[in-house]
């Protein structure tokens, strides 16, 4: 297959060929064998997991909604570092467009070294609320997606004996104050449980439990964020420069910040009560923030 940037069910490729990789990087060719699946890859995390990959040479599958800007982000790493692109759109919400994902996850004929199961979203949607639509989404999304494609790549790699699977957790997960940290409190159990059913299979399974980073994803979700102050902000091309570090020394766990290591044990010890009164006061302040917003 020439290389390049390809769409789902392309003949040809979007942009540009291979020249460039030839001319510019001509060793890369023989060295490179690595391919990861990067789920939300158009923005935010996932954006990064694709600089951050693209540039230490990994070819990449990227899957998200938007097309235009799996497009563009696309276009922007094969010219930067002439790896070969392949754009997937899919709304993990739908499951038929899961299970297209599972399939590409599964081809052996093109395999899948590394899957970043990144794909998510905030659920604003407050748990005494009639209208589950959010909260649907959020499980189908966030949890039934996860489950899905870390299985299918899991079983996949170990017939291979070897790959890996990054999950992106949050430190979120050890509160107690909304359906997104209930959601991520699953995957934080889910990716430890993942390592252990991996374990001797050659597959490494990493989980990724980042704080607050500075993404798009509070704005996109309209959370007003201005009473979080600055010091506990991450940068995300940092983060995923850790997360790729961790995964590659095979550790099962990764939090990309000191502060956040201790937050996280901090989070863990202290008594119950205590951690539901401060997410308690995380959850109101942030509706505070975000009532602000607007006026």
């Amino acid at each position: 297959m020439p290389r390049g940037v390809y769409t789902e069910g392309a003949s040809t490729p979007v942009i540009a060929r291979e020249w460039a990789l030839e001319s510019r990087e001509p060793w890369r060719r023989i060295s490179r064998m690595t391919t990861a699946l990067i789920t939300g890859g158009s923005s935010g995390i996932g954006a990064a997991f694709a600089r951050a990959l693209a540039a230490r040479g990994d070819d990449l599958v990227l899957v998200a909604r938007d097309e235009t800007r799996l497009a563009a982000i696309a276009a922007e790493l094969h010219a930067a570092h002439g790896i070969h692109v392949e754009v997937l759109r899919a709304d993990l919400a739908d499951r038929a467009d899961v299970l297209r994902v599972a399939e590409r996850l599964a081809d052996n004929d093109h395999p899948i070294d590394l899957l970043v199961n990144n794909a998510g979203f905030s659920v604003r949607a407050r748990l005494l609320d009639a209208d589950l639509a959010q909260h649907d989404e959020g499980i189908d999304v966030m949890i039934r997606t996860v489950l899905v494609l870390g299985g299918v790549a899991g079983r996949t790699m170990a017939e291979r004996g070897r790959g890996g699977i990054i999950t992106v957790g949050s430190v979120a997960g050890h509160l107690t104050m909304s359906a997104y940290s209930a959601i991520k409190a699953w995957a934080n159990s889910y990716s430890q449980g993942l390592s252990n059913e991996l374990r001797g299979t050659g597959v490494t399974a990493t989980l990724l439990m980042p704080g607050w980073v500075t993404t798009e994803f509070h704005g996109r979700a309209g959370i007003g964020t201005r009473s979080i102050p600055g010091f506990l902000w991450l940068d995300a091309d940092r983060l995923v420069r850790v997360a790729l570090r961790d995964h590659d020394r095979g550790k099962a766990v990764s939090i990309p910040s000191a502060r956040f290591v201790f937050l996280s044990w901090l989070l863990r010890v202290i008594p119950k009560r205590t951690l539901r009164w401060v997410s308690w006061r995380i959850s109101s302040q942030r509706r505070k923030d975000t009532a602000a917003l607007t006026t």
